[in-house]
């Protein structure tokens, strides 16, 4: 709660512009220069989440003049055990947004926590103070504190771990906050729900990260709409994912908890278990637990935007999932694992998807860790790329690159019937989407509001994985109606306090 007798610091910017404007009425692009944005209008912003990346687009993000980061939260302050596609990325990219070309010369890792998160903000915005310095960033272990304490935040961006995405969406919409997400907005369809409910009550602006405009989409769907290749009947999507390793068992050693990590806090609502690095940083995606596997991590990227260019409103009303099965030796016999808490190494998902406004039902078909569709007749003895997508219809098909891009009629011959019209891409920056929906409260063209089919349906192949059987959803009613005790698996138990 507010102490009466002071501002927060909205109020503060604000006030500060309208004195500036009560004593000039000099414009205030020529007070500021071109591309000048007063104080008072950036959006102000809460940054949770300082991993590998968190920082990766905190770099480029705090570069916008139309926002301000105003606070980090994350619960470790700072170590350098963190999981990355690079050694040294991350202090690269820190270095080009602070301009110095020495930080972090002593680490002997990758570098992450709120420290850095806090240093990056100061030291950025320092740059363009007389001084050198800037102070005006907070720092936070717990995010609940850091919505409590900064009531003069716009917005809220969330890059935590998977499993507390819902948590935090929707603590920080009641608190009247907007919030963007990194995919996906939660990893159980229960907290989807409460999530898509809070949005909807409040009326505030939502975006999901996994969001872009996708042009190939139009044409795809246009050339299946001119019957190129008859009926829509299947659609295929692969990923060479996961990038990460995947165990299959949770681990029995107990190391120490690091020093500057708040354990607790990392764990939000999942129930207390003891601190191992292979939950943590990059390796949480493969954990019923703490993640949603490949298909929340890479699916959102190609399905997102093709739920909303083919018009997609309903999710899917089934889904059969396998997975690869491992075994062990205990006494020299080899003995198979029962996996119960992790992602499998690989795996396919077939969705059962439902009539839609614009086709008729079709599957839809999931695959990772290496797996794939056999490479059709019609590719004449080519290999299927490492990641793509495949559109299958009764009367040919169509093949494209893993998020929908530079599709072919196959066989080759196919596209002499095409008369290929340039699309005219505009480069759209998907930040400033959200940014400008954030200021105008509107709802983004990725806003939460329509992320349900595809939300529902990426979570419901976790749910059939973790079945082992067909699940037969009902979405209006949030139930597997064919297997009772897979009902389990749309929610979670939570840890007492954080019931949602």
């Amino acid at each position: 709660m507010a102490i009466k007798g002071k501002i927060n610091r909205r109020e503060f910017l604000g006030s500060a512009a309208a004195a500036s404007l009560a004593l000039t009425v000099v414009p205030r692009n020529v007070l500021g220069g071109p591309g000048f944005i007063a104080p008072s209008d950036k959006i102000t912003l809460g940054y949770i989440g300082c991993g590998t990346q968190g920082l990766r687009e905190m770099a480029s993000l705090i570069t916008n003049p139309a926002l301000q980061i105003v606070a980090v939260c994350d619960p470790n302050k700072f170590t350098t055990d963190y999981v990355d596609w690079s050694p040294n990325e991350i202090r690269y990219l820190v270095r080009k947004a602070i301009g110095d070309n020495s930080w972090g010369e002593n680490f002997t890792g990758i570098p992450g926590g709120r420290d850095v998160g806090q240093e990056l903000v100061q030291k950025y915005y320092g740059k363009s103070k007389d001084s050198g310095t800037y102070k005006g960033c907070s720092s936070y272990s717990d995010f609940r504190e850091l919505l409590e304490k900064e009531q003069g935040l716009d917005a809220i961006k969330i890059m935590t771990p998977d499993h507390l995405h819902g948590t935090v969406a929707i603590a920080s919409l009641k608190k009247g906050k907007h919030v963007v997400t990194h995919k996906p907005i939660a990893n159980r369809i229960s907290e989807w729900k409460k999530v898509y409910d809070v949005t909807k009550s409040t009326g505030l602006s939502t975006h999901l990260l996994a969001w872009s405009p996708k042009p190939d989409y139009d044409v795809i769907k246009k050339w299946i709409q001119e019957g190129r290749i008859g009926t829509l009947k299947e659609i295929h999507n692969w990923s060479n994912r996961p990038v990460w390793p995947q165990w299959q068992s949770n681990p029995t050693d107990t190391p120490p908890v690091p020093k500057d990590m708040d354990w607790s806090l990392w764990l939000g609502p999942v129930p207390d278990r003891p601190y191992h690095p292979n939950y943590t940083h990059a390796v949480f995606r493969g954990w019923y637990d703490f993640g949603g596997g490949s298909i929340a991590d890479m699916g959102h990227y190609s399905l997102f935007p093709l739920f909303l260019t083919f018009g997609i409103d309903k999710p899917a009303v089934s889904a059969e999932a396998y997975g690869t099965t491992t075994c062990t030796l205990r006494n020299n016999v080899a003995t198979g694992v029962v996996n119960d808490v992790a992602f499998p190494l690989s795996c396919i998902v077939r969705f059962k998807m439902p009539a839609q406004k614009e086709f008729g039902p079709f599957d839809l078909y999931w695959y990772d860790g290496g797996m794939k569709p056999i490479a059709p007749d019609e590719l004449e003895g080519k290999a299927l790329t490492a990641e793509g997508m495949m559109f299958v219809g009764d009367k040919g098909k169509i093949l494209a690159e893993f998020r929908g891009e530079n599709p072919r009629l196959i066989p080759e011959s196919r596209m002499k019937e095409i008369t290929l019209e340039k699309v005219k891409e505009e480069r759209v920056d998907s930040n400033e989407v959200w940014i400008n929906a954030f200021k105008e409260k509107t709802q983004s063209p990725g806003s939460f509001l329509y992320a349900g089919p595809v939300t529902e349906t990426i979570l419901l192949g976790a749910v059939a994985l973790r079945a082992r059987k067909r699940v037969e959803y009902d979405s209006e009613n949030m139930k597997i109606t064919n297997i009772p005790d897979a009902n389990k698996f749309l929610t979670r138990e939570y840890r007492p306090g954080w019931e949602l």
